[in-house]
């Protein structure tokens, strides 16, 4: 891909929780001066000033979150500007086999924040054996997402993989859109992700990336 494809496809990302106001609004301008579709940065720093979409996380990063809780922090997420909800499931309940109480968990974000709202379910894919994996995608399908997600950069076990993000791809078909990120740093990274079926990049260094170079971060 080119720059000029690939950057509407990127959340330009700041999740780090020493984070302050005035490195999201340098990550706002650099999002908008590169040109990426959004940004992604924690609910505390709700609402941002900026051309391009805002999005935020929810449950963020363990998952381990009641339900209503998830929902009340996406719900006002919502009302604080956000176009774009990245919830993370309960990884326990889906490593236990109970994929009804994980769809249950992700309904009750999609209730809190409907559409227009995109409802993005970040499955924790390197925690997962393949058939985990399968079920929680079509968990999310079915309790109403709008993209199924590999990672939060955070988890021990992992980011992103091709394998991940082509298993996710064929089990979602085209009725999804499907987000990797956690560990992509570089172009060459990047574009595998889209080749495996990626139709959103998660990205913290997007700048070098972008520029062919080696980034650091989520």
């Amino acid at each position: 891909m080119n720059t000029t494809d690939l950057a509407p496809l990127i959340d330009h990302t700041l999740l780090k929780p020493e984070s302050t106001r005035a490195d999201v609004d340098a990550l706002a301008r650099e999002a908008e001066e590169l040109g990426t579709y959004s940004i992604c940065v924690s609910p505390s720093m709700l609402p941002v000033e900026t051309s391009v979409h805002v999005a935020t996380v929810c449950g963020f990063p363990s998952g381990q979150h009641a339900s209503g809780i998830k929902a009340a922090e996406a719900r006002d997420s919502v009302a604080k500007g956000a176009d774009e909800v990245d919830m993370v499931i309960n990884v326990g309940l889906a490593r236990a086999g109970d994929f009804a109480a994980v769809e249950a968990d992700i309904a009750a974000v999609r209730e809190a924040a409907p559409a227009p709202v995109v409802l993005k379910v970040i499955i924790e894919s390197a925690a997962l054996d393949d058939a985990q994996i399968v079920a929680v995608c079509e968990a999310a399908e079915r309790a109403g997402a709008d993209f199924v997600k590999t990672s939060t950069g955070f988890h021990p076990a992992g980011g992103a993989s091709e394998h991940a993000v082509a298993l996710m791809r064929r089990t979602v078909g085209d009725r999804l859109g499907v987000k990797a990120s956690g560990g992509i740093r570089t172009r060459e990274a990047a574009d595998a992700m889209v080749a495996a079926g990626a139709s959103r990049l998660g990205l913290s260094s997007s700048r070098a990336i972008l520029e062919g170079g080696t980034g650091t971060g989520y």
